[in-house]
């Protein structure tokens, strides 16, 4: 990440990110999705903020309500971020000689313990 210009994400920041690809959150709701205080999301947030990934945003009719919603910024750490996934990806897998089985193999652990389903949903928490 730090190549791609971004040095300062930390892992906190992409549970942060995954809430806010589909539009903005508000900062109790993200903490409810994150499974912290809303003083710990808020926290976040404002680092968030002050590194240029996120803007806060008036939430619907009340001044006092906000929503984290991402930059520009922010969108090129996600894109920076999957890139950066796919690579290693790809270099674990040209090392195996069955990917297919280490698939078959993290399918079926996913599904005892049902970390694919989480995944999914959006429900992993930092």
């Amino acid at each position: 990440m730090a190549e791609a210009g971004h040095p300062e994400v930390r892992s906190v920041h992409g549970y942060v990110f995954q809430h806010l690809l589909t539009g903005p959150v508000r900062i109790t709701e993200l903490a409810g999705l994150l499974g912290m205080t809303p003083q710990g999301a808020s926290k976040v947030a404002a680092e968030m903020e002050r590194i240029g990934y996120v803007t806060r945003r008036v939430s619907g009719d009340d001044q006092r309500v906000r929503a984290l919603e991402l930059t520009a910024r922010g969108r090129e750490a996600i894109e920076a971020g999957r890139a950066a996934r796919a690579s290693v990806t790809e270099d674990l897998l040209a090392g195996l000689p069955d990917p297919e089985a280490l698939f078959d193999a993290l399918d079926a652990l996913s599904e005892q313990t049902g970390a694919l389903r989480d995944l999914m949903a959006r429900r992993l928490r930092p």
